[in-house]
């Protein structure tokens, strides 16, 4: 298993969860964990994700999750799990 974590934030819109969802579904990736608020319009998703079984390389993930962000109006970053394991220690 190999642990992605995606953050989605912007201006709360119709579709953003489908259109991330269908994403990660055409390329295999299998979603974990996911929390999603929307406060005073703003939408923040972080989802917990298996790129195990994905095809393609990773930074062709976070450059097509980027693109993707753009179209619908929000942020997508995405992070292995270290990286961001160790970028949060206290």
């Amino acid at each position: 298993m190999e642990k992605t974590i995606i953050t989605v934030v912007g201006k709360d819109a119709v579709g953003i969860i489908a259109k991330v969802c269908t994403y990660l579904a055409e390329n295999g990736i299998n979603i974990l964990d996911i929390s999603q608020t929307i406060v005073q319009g703003y939408f923040n998703m972080m989802m917990i994700v298996d790129t195990g079984a994905m095809d393609k390389p990773f930074g062709d993930l976070c450059d097509e999750m980027a693109a993707l962000g753009g179209k619908t109006g929000v942020v997508i970053k995405c992070q292995k799990e270290e990286i961001f394991d160790k970028m949060h220690r206290i």
